[in-house]
């Protein structure tokens, strides 16, 4: 393990954080090593045994391949990244003692993509933990403790950009630190710190990251998207022609919802209606006639129109079109069948929202194809 300085520090090891954040300082440093904020400590904080695999590979050989392919402006794509930005491999619970070492000064900014139960508080999780001998199990109970070492330790700001695919992620693991903070009776001075020194940025990440490279790397399309919602004094872990610094998130997780997403879940309504076969995947579904009819047929004449009265018609057009190449990306193996997992939640999140927008704003379409997916008819 490298003694090289990281100022950014990454909780979680999935291959959307290797081909997504990890290769964006990578990209950024050997363009210009002033666009990057440095390295990178990747720190596990499961008990998996394939993130264990990646920790050690990264421990063993501190680089890893990235592998894009698909379409990009209908022309293919197939390049292999060595990507190097993680200098640093920990594990919570091995190495607690040198992160709580590593937060009082050398960190800067704080990543994230904790998976779906990265949010949970566990009862086990109790202000006994403050002593720092052992890491609490939750990813808010571990920030509440390395958070309150770099309070003690004189209480320099901190930008955290969670990635987690949370609507608002930051103002959520913001509350969720401090409810924790209250419930373990915590100083009123670090309650203060964590809500006006420490920087709690909102951001929507936007890859489709479709396949793990054994035992660290993966593969990955050519879009890319980094969303990030202005903040002042925040610190970004680089400069990237795919990160985007705005005011208006809103307009981007919108642009996401309403054609990528909804066109998935679209796709996985014809697929269940028609019984379609185990193993099809969107390009199959892309490449069937009628399917295809239906998922058109929505986004032009049940979607745009949205997009049109909030005056942002061409925007979405653009962003339609590489959303199609992303789904004639002949590299990669999305299947129906997982996208149709958990499918009553995700038209409620995904296609009712359109539905209500159009009725809010007075957009005159019928939205036949959308109300039916809905009724589930």
């Amino acid at each position: 393990m490298t003694n090289t300085p990281c100022p950014i520090l990454q909780f979680g090891t999935s291959r959307f954080l290797q081909a997504h954040v990890d290769l964006f300082v990578c990209e950024a440093a050997r363009r210009n090593p002033d666009d990057a904020l440095g390295k990178i400590a990747m720190v596990q904080t499961t008990t998996s045994a394939q993130s264990r695999a990646r920790i050690d590979a990264i421990r063993s050989n501190a680089r890893y391949p990235v592998r894009i392919r698909g379409l990009h402006r209908k022309e293919t794509v197939d390049v292999t990244i060595e990507c190097d930005s993680v200098a640093q491999a920990l594990h919570a619970d091995d190495d607690w003692s040198a992160l709580l070492e590593r937060i009082r000064e050398e960190v800067h900014v704080i990543v994230s993509n904790t998976a779906d139960n990265g949010y949970a508080l566990f009862a086990e999780d109790t202000a006994s933990m403050l002593d720092g001998r052992v890491a609490p199990r939750g990813f808010a109970s571990k920030l509440v403790v390395l958070l309150h070492e770099r309070y003690r330790a004189g209480g320099r700001t901190i930008t955290l950009l969670p990635c987690e695919l949370v609507s608002c992620n930051g103002d959520v693991l913001r509350d969720l630190v401090l409810s924790v903070a209250r419930g373990w009776q915590m100083e009123p001075g670090f309650l203060s710190y964590l809500a006006n020194d420490c920087i709690w940025v909102n951001s929507l990440v936007d890859r489709i990251v479709s396949e793990a490279i054994e035992p660290v790397g993966a593969v990955a399309e050519p879009y890319a998207l980094w969303a990030i919602e202005r903040q002042v004094g925040m610190v970004l872990p680089c400069s990237h022609e795919s990160i985007v610094v705005t005011d208006d998130l809103a307009h981007y997780e919108r642009l996401k919802l309403f054609l990528l997403n909804l066109g998935h879940t679209m796709l996985a309504q014809c697929w269940l209606d028609s019984r379609g076969e185990p193993a099809a995947t969107v390009l199959d579904g892309m490449g069937n006639e009628a399917w295809r009819a239906t998922l058109e047929s929505t986004w032009n004449d049940e979607v745009l129109p949205v997009f049109g009265a909030l005056g942002q018609y061409d925007i979405a057009s653009r962003y339609l079109d590489d959303v199609r190449d992303r789904f004639n990306n002949p590299f990669l193996a999305h299947r129906l069948a997982d996208i149709a997992s958990n499918h009553e939640a995700k038209k409620q999140r995904r296609l009712k929202p359109v539905v209500e927008l159009a009725r809010e704003l007075g957009v005159r379409v019928e939205q036949k194809r959308l109300k039916a997916a809905l009724a589930g008819t």
